[in-house]
């Protein structure tokens, strides 16, 4: 009896180890998943388009991944598609395009967007664009954007309110760059297929061979 004894006692010891042991791994995994969470969190999010402002690039109740750390490496560049909040309204996120970036010149004048007196393409505009076409109203020269100031506009430029409307953004009020699309299936991945080139020349100005 007194050998059953001493080894139940010993067994007792071992039971309360690896009890330990396993809340030590769970707490562990716990801990892990956290951190996953959010660095996750802090460096991407999903978006959800609500609207046909930037149609035909992406349709409405599209799902994009945005990118939020992008922004803190590098200043955003014309063509980045970006999660804003307009400047009138703290509660609300908008899906534009960057046009004009700071210390350019942007001009629209009957649909044809000039930036520094250059003629911006762009191939990704799905239609004729006819509202609201000739930006900013009584100044024939342009306005130039401030050292922290970016214009946007979404691609359909007949149902989008922007820059138009609400003026030149911040930096500031930019939280992130559209990465790529995840919904629907059929249209998953890049969402970057087209995008504004400026002309080498002026309007006027003649390429002269080399």
């Amino acid at each position: 009896m007194a050998a059953q004894h001493e080894q139940a006692a010993g067994a007792a010891p071992q039971e309360r180890s690896a009890a330990s042991s396993l809340l030590r791994e769970v707490a562990e995994v716990v801990v892990l998943a956290v951190i996953l969470y959010f660095g996750i969190s802090f460096a991407v999010q999903a978006v959800h388009v609500e609207g046909l402002s930037m149609f035909a690039t992406l349709d409405d109740n599209d799902y994009l991944i945005a990118n939020k750390i992008d922004y803190r490496l590098h200043a955003p560049q014309r063509g980045d598609i970006v999660i804003l909040r307009p400047p009138t309204n703290n509660s609300t996120d908008f899906i534009k395009r960057i046009i004009g970036l700071p210390g350019e010149r942007v001009l629209i004048n009957g649909g044809i967007v000039y930036i520094n007196g250059h003629v911006l393409d762009e191939p990704y505009l799905p239609e004729a664009w006819t509202n609201d076409n000739s930006w900013p109203d009584g100044n024939s020269s342009g306005r130039l954007m401030g050292p922290d100031e970016y214009f946007v506009m979404g691609d359909n430029r007949n149902r989008s309110q922007d820059s138009r409307f609400f003026g030149p953004i911040s930096r500031g009020r930019i939280d992130g760059k559209a990465w790529f699309r995840i919904w629907p299936l059929r249209h998953f991945g890049n969402i970057y297929a087209d995008l504004p080139t400026l002309a080498a020349f002026l309007p006027g100005e003649k390429q002269t061979a080399a």
